[in-house]
């Protein structure tokens, strides 16, 4: 099997501004395992809260290239479980490569991944569109540039409820809030239900991660479902989420690829917990990837390739939150 890295500056649409960073631009490393008759793509981006470089996703990938391609016959999972030993302290850079060889699978077995999952996609959910934070009418601008019919709103500031009160005149969407941890927990119990009248559906990771104390209060007190982000990495923190969240949303680099994601998706769903899968602004790689998940999920946000200002990929489409396959084997990704 052969690797080759392709990378990436992803260039935005509009400066993408969350509680804690504002960026103009994403870096991405596409991974490519070609067997010689079929090629498989997987992605992942850099991240700076986890410490996740371009270098280290290089190095880390190259070093262990030998023992990558020597798998060739193994299954998704047994990939996956082989690798994972390797990359366990960078699985962002395991997202990529399992995705891709994941992709290149289901290639060879002529089917797309939904398919070969055995999954009914007849009652996928739509995809949300995120709003990052900026002033009141550049957010409305926003949402005018692209009519949705469900909002994911970046929060976090001393103005959040006037802001979605604002963004409340001009549409009659759903609304998803996301504090990326901006919020302490009786600032979330007190906005909850003041969000709720204003037509938001749950509000995701409010508190950080480290207050546990903050998230027991919450979950009992709030007028919204809670979801977790940042509470919610890897595979072990599912279990650990019943009690603190009514949900979980699930990253796949953050989890090390669609192998865990899938594993993580249908054991909250066995606990009880509503599922949700988010992106960390991928192209349409990464997100054609997502869309395979989607029977598994509840909610999604998947909007990552609406973002950008220029694609890298074809893949799946989405339109009016409506999302569509690739006619194409596996994800349906080509590199343009």
């Amino acid at each position: 099997m052969k690797l080759t890295l392709h990378a990436y500056t992803l260039v935005l649409k509009h400066t993408f501004t969350i509680s804690r960073e504002s960026r103009n631009s994403q870096d991405s490393l596409v991974v490519e395992l070609s067997d010689g008759k079929h090629s498989g793509f997987g992605e992942t981006t850099t991240n700076p809260y986890y410490q996740i470089t371009m270098e280290s996703l290089n190095e880390v990938i190259t070093g262990n290239e030998a023992a990558i391609c020597s798998l060739s016959t193994e299954t998704p999972e047994e990939f996956w479980k082989k690798l994972f030993p390797l990359f366990k302290e960078n699985l962002f850079a395991l997202c990529a490569l399992d995705i891709a060889y994941t992709d290149l699978y289901a290639k060879r077995k002529n089917k797309k991944l939904v398919d070969y999952w055995g999954l009914d996609i007849t009652k996928n959910p739509m995809t949300d569109y995120t709003i990052g934070i900026d002033t009141v009418a550049n957010m409305v601008a926003k949402m005018k540039e692209l009519p949705w019919p469900i909002y994911k709103i970046k929060l976090g500031t001393k103005n959040d409820i006037e802001i979605v009160t604002e963004l409340r005149k001009h549409t009659d969407a759903v609304f998803r809030i996301d504090a990326n941890c901006g919020w302490t927990a009786d600032e979330a119990i007190e906005n909850s239900y003041k969000l709720k009248e204003l037509g938001v559906e749950f509000l995701e990771q409010p508190l950080p991660a480290d207050d546990i104390e903050g998230a027991k209060k919450l979950y009992k007190n709030s007028a919204l479902p809670i979801i977790a982000d940042e509470s919610c990495i890897v595979e072990s923190d599912v279990e650990k989420c019943v009690g603190l969240f009514h949900g979980v949303n699930v990253k796949l680099s953050k989890c090390g690829g669609v192998t865990p994601g899938k594993r993580m998706l249908e054991k909250a769903a066995s606990l009880g917990l509503k599922t949700m899968v988010g992106c960390m602004t991928e192209s349409t790689v990464g997100i054609s990837a997502i869309a395979h998940l989607l029977p598994l999920l509840d909610y999604v946000d998947m909007d990552g390739g609406l973002l950008l200002k220029e694609d890298i990929a074809t893949g799946i489409t989405i339109k009016n939150g409506v999302i569509s396959y690739a006619e194409t084997n596996g994800t349906g990704v080509a590199l343009l």
